[in-house]
Formats: structure tokens, sequence, C-alpha cells
């Protein structure tokens, strides 16, 4: 098992992009002795019928895991705003920087709203996104709240890439094929 060493001590809230990403996630967390939050804000989800069946599944693990999990609002117009000119970038380019930033700056100030300490991502997990561009993105986003910490773990060592596979099988979650955006099919 990995040992974890979060940053600071205090509730954690864990952004969730998708139950698949989230599941070896939770369970080391679990076994680590931290009871995440999960934190489902995804508006970058199209089209609507994907988002909502994204949900569904994180909902359902989180309540397998016996844990909460958080509903944002889903709204998709807003997002295309907030990474309009950014279209037609490559994946792991300037809009998906932008777009992890936008969600994680909607999970710090959800975590500081409600008491967190910590505020962790599963983005970090998929070998199709930049750990870089997730640490950069938390870090900006952490910046206007003192009272928080940002924790960006490498999801994908320590066995976790393998579990999370294992697990897939396990639970039977529909395992999405594109991180989500209309940009990125």
């Amino acid at each position: 098992m990995l040992q974890l060493n979060p940053p600071a001590s205090g509730r954690v809230l864990l952004h969730a992009c998708c139950a698949p990403c989230s599941l070896a996630i939770v369970e080391c967390m679990l076994q680590n002795g931290i009871r995440p939050t999960l934190y489902f804000y995804n508006p970058n989800i199209t089209p609507e019928e994907e988002y909502l069946h994204r949900k569904e599944e994180i909902i359902r693990y989180a309540q397998l895991q016996g844990i909460e999990c958080i509903d944002a609002d889903y709204d998709h117009q807003q997002w295309l705003n907030d990474v309009k000119g950014l279209e037609h970038e490559p994946e792991r380019g300037a809009r998906c920087l932008q777009c992890f930033y936008v969600r994680l700056l909607k999970a710090m100030q959800y975590a500081h709203d409600n008491g967190y300490g910590v505020v962790a991502t599963t983005l970090a997990t998929s070998r199709w996104k930049s750990l870089k561009q997730v640490s950069e993105a938390g870090e900006r986003a952490v910046f206007a709240f003192p009272d928080l910490k940002f924790w960006c773990e490498n999801w994908r060592k320590g066995g976790l890439q393998e579990r999370r596979s294992e697990l897939l099988k396990q639970y039977e979650f529909y395992n999405q094929t594109f991180c989500g955006c209309e940009f990125s099919k």
C-alpha cells in the first residue's frame, strides 16, 4: 500500500473527474486513515448525457464507499467562456491548463467556504494529462486561499494505476474514452 503524506491536517476535499479515476485514490486514502469528500465539478464534459452518466457513476461509487459526494453545478456555457480563444489548442496545451485551473478554483472556493484544509484532485491519475499542468493549476488556484493546502500527488505510482484497472473491472464502472470536452474528441 502506498503511504500517503497529505500536506496538512484537516478534512480532505477530493475533486473527482470521474469514478474510474477516483477508485484507487479513494481506496488508498481510506487505507491511510483519510476520509475524503468527493467534489464533482466538471463543466467541461459534453454532451450533458455524458456528464450525467459520469455523475451517476461517481455518486454510485461514493455510496459504495460510504463517503460524501458533493455535486457542484453544471454550467458548460460558462466553461466555454472560460476557455474562449483556446479551442484549437492541442491536448496538454493551454486549454487543458485553463480547464484544470477553473475546476480547481471552484473546488478551492468550496473547500474554503466549508471548512476543509486540503484539496486534492483525481486529474493527476490520467496518463493522458500532464501532472505538471495539474500541479500548476492547483498551485495557482490555492493562492487565493491561504487557509488551504493543495495536495498534488502522483496518483499513478505505487501500484495505483494497476489497482485502478482491477477496481474498474470489479465494480464495472463506465470508463470513458475522452476527457469530456468537445475539443478533446
